[in-house]
């Protein structure tokens, strides 16, 4: 027994949740696409955690995937203490956003085209070569900002008869 016994010091690799769908007419079979972003995902720095999967003709417009499955990726999220959830196919923002606050704060929604960006990210070594991927992320971020500063809307004064000068208005 030792008499201090080590601490590992590197930092925890993330929990993963993959998301696959299986459509019609893939030409592309799912369990070789969620291999894909399972090493894509290792790339990155996490570790896959479970792997979920639906069959749909297409997609929600509302969360992606059926109300059933969110409820049942919820669930495996809070069981294997997951940190990320990863779809193999793009979300778009309203998805993404009704994702997120379906499954709960800590837990990021993210898909294939973020997970990328994010492995270019890490491995950018050129201060030209960083930049570019920064504006790439960030190009690839700002339709996701909608609503991000609502809470402001609140002390906005509306226009109208004897409201000329309202709170931040010039």
């Amino acid at each position: 027994m030792a008499r201090f016994p080590l601490v590992p010091t590197s930092p925890e690799p993330e929990r993963a949740i993959l998301v696959g769908v299986e459509w019609r007419d893939n030409a592309w079979p799912l369990d070789r696409s969620l291999d894909e972003l399972e090493r894509l995902a290792h790339t990155a720095g996490a570790q896959c955690a479970a792997r979920l999967s639906q069959r749909l003709v297409k997609p929600f417009p509302k969360s992606f995937i059926g109300s059933g499955k969110v409820e049942e990726l919820c669930g495996l999220v809070h069981r294997m203490d997951a940190d990320v959830v990863i779809f193999d196919d793009d979300l778009t923002p309203s998805q993404q956003s009704y994702l997120e606050k379906a499954v709960g704060e800590p837990v990021k929604i993210i898909d294939r085209t973020a997970l990328i960006l994010d492995i270019f990210g890490l491995h950018a070594q050129t201060r030209e070569g960083r930049l570019q991927v920064q504006l790439a992320q960030l190009q690839y971020l700002l339709p996701r900002l909608r609503g991000m500063w609502s809470h402001l809307a609140k002390e906005q004064t509306r226009g109208g008869i004897g409201s000329r000068f309202g709170q931040g208005e010039s």
